[in-house]
């Protein structure tokens, strides 16, 4: 029997985290949780170094770091508490880790997700703005270093699972002419535009079918979340903007499609549950229990398929267009929102405001190419600072 494979969980405190700890336990002579890392959630992450016994607990705030090193002293853990986003990074590249699950919401997860490419990890993706900011850079680096890349995202990952025998993604696959992404549609598939102008932070975040956080609850309900996706999908799986298309499927049990060069399109579906996409990357290639119960398909009843509304949700059309410049446009793109979701969740700008923020930077700063990391950060700066303005002159106006 061979011995359990180290994983780093970057962001273990998130849904996607616990998430992954819940399936980790079922196979616990399979894995070990070498890596627990956060931002500064100490206090959880304390109850999960009791529970997974981790070699490492990184908590980039240092004050956070502190309080949660002082706690597990005075349990008794033998668990090394560091600090800092270079820890983070080397904890992810060290020998004792064999696959990484990257799960830290929005561009904070860039970095560590690089470092673990890098040292050649199995890097399970869920942190989408890493591959959206740097695009063909990351990829490149999944290659050149041997890596494995495999996506969590549910869309993305039932993508994967319809791909022929052995595909990893990276390059087109043979026979493959398109790739569907499903929607739910979020909670205001049918809202009118108006009430949507006055929709709440709370309203925003309750999504129909899934438990997620409020920054990416917010992207599904103005459609980023998926336009997000469909940039991640021409990166992950080698195909123009053109063939990733999107249907809103409110039922949320066909996860997505993939078109073959006969014709043929296979789907993968099951329950809406987060475990069942890190149960299938975890044992890649092979298959264990997630811990899902099974879809009852006479309980559904019917699937119904719609096309989204560009019109009530520019964000999508914002994103498309992103995926065709190329460059950093889908850098600035990502950038503006995370500061325009901020602010709606913070109550600094209305709903509607958000693809309104977003529009106004893309069209004030031209997509140039990314040819290191370097422009990346640089167009990430200059996207939040001018978003930033913008969300400042807007609260000015109307004050």
């Amino acid at each position: 029997m061979s011995s359990p494979r180290g994983i780093a969980i970057l962001g273990s405190t998130g849904s996607i985290g616990r998430s992954t700890l819940a399936v980790i336990a079922l196979h616990p002579e399979a894995f070990k949780v070498a890596v627990l890392g956060a931002f500064n959630s100490w206090q959880a992450i304390v109850e999960q170094a009791k529970a997974f016994h981790p070699e490492t607990v990184v908590l980039v705030d240092a004050a956070a770091a502190a309080e949660a090193r002082a706690a597990l002293r005075d349990a008794g853990s033998a668990t090394r508490v560091e600090s800092g986003e270079q820890a983070l990074k080397d904890a992810v590249s060290a020998a004792n880790v064999h696959m990484v699950m990257a799960a830290i919401v929005g561009a904070a997860g860039l970095q560590p997700t690089l470092a673990a490419v890098r040292a050649g990890k199995r890097v399970l993706l869920a942190n989408k703005e890493a591959l959206v900011m740097t695009g063909p850079l990351l990829m490149d680096e999944v290659r050149r270093a041997g890596a494995e890349l495999i996506p969590i995202d549910s869309e993305h990952n039932a993508i994967f699972q319809c791909m022929p025998g052995g595909y990893l993604p990276g390059d087109p696959a043979d026979g493959v002419t398109r790739v569907i992404l499903t929607a739910s549609g979020g909670p205001f598939r049918c809202t009118s535009a108006e009430k949507m102008a006055n929709a709440t932070p709370d309203e925003a975040c309750a999504h129909p079918k899934w438990k997620m956080g409020r920054k990416i609850s917010v992207d599904s309900a103005t459609l980023m979340n998926k336009g997000l996706e469909v940039i991640e999908a021409t990166l992950l799986f080698g195909l123009p903007e053109s063939k990733v298309d999107v249907v809103v499927h409110p039922q949320s049990v066909v996860h997505s499609l993939v078109e073959y060069a006969d014709g043929s399109l296979l789907a993968q579906l099951g329950a809406p549950d987060m475990r069942t996409p890190i149960a299938q990357a975890l044992a890649w290639p092979a298959r264990f229990a997630s811990g899902v119960q099974s879809l009852d398909l006479i309980a559904v009843g019917q699937l119904a398929f719609e096309p989204p509304d560009h019109n009530r949700f520019p964000s999508l059309t914002l994103a498309r267009a992103a995926a065709r410049a190329g460059g950093t446009a889908p850098t600035v793109l990502n950038a503006a929102n995370e500061v325009a979701v901020q602010a709606f969740l913070d109550l600094r700008l209305n709903f509607v405001g958000i693809s309104t923020v977003i529009d106004k930077v893309l069209q004030r700063l031209d997509s140039s190419p990314v040819k290191a990391l370097g422009d990346v950060l640089e167009a990430d700066a200059a996207a939040r600072r001018l978003a930033n303005t913008l969300i400042e002159q807007s609260a000015g106006a109307s004050t």
